[in-house]
């Protein structure tokens, strides 16, 4: 029961973190906007697999575990799983350089604003997913 109890935790999180996501776009922050989308996917993914009994492990991106366990979940999610690995590794790639950069990567200059949305559209989708998931 702890898992499901987590599960739903991890939902509500990543639905809380969502509603900053127009705020910092507004302010142009494209490089926080990629970071916290990140995390609002990671917790929905997380939050999947809890759902379904899998024990997530202590890394970022889970999506290969949706792909490799997808028949568990509803069909309408089994049918995204391609797409929801593809968002998981793509956010998982950008989580350090949109926070951190690097000497040659300064964050707040090389993210855009289509990057952003791209981040947005990304952690709504994953979030509906794990609405079909989660009850």
């Amino acid at each position: 029961m702890k898992n499901l109890s987590l599960a739903k935790s991890y939902l509500d999180k990543a639905h809380k973190r969502l509603k900053i996501l127009p705020l910092l776009l507004n302010e142009d922050d494209y490089s926080d906007v990629v970071r916290e989308a990140q995390e609002i996917v990671e917790l929905a993914l997380k939050g999947m697999l809890r759902q379904i009994g899998i024990e997530p492990p202590k890394w970022h991106d889970v999506g290969q575990l949706i792909l490799e366990y997808k028949t568990r979940f509803p069909d309408e999610v089994s049918s995204q799983a391609e797409k929801l690995a593809g968002i998981s590794a793509w956010l998982r790639k950008e989580r350090e350089f949109s926070f951190y950069g690097d000497i040659d990567f300064i964050p707040s200059e090389q993210y855009s604003r289509d990057d952003a949305q791209r981040a947005i559209d990304d952690a709504m989708f994953a979030l509906q997913m794990a609405d079909l998931t989660i009850k």
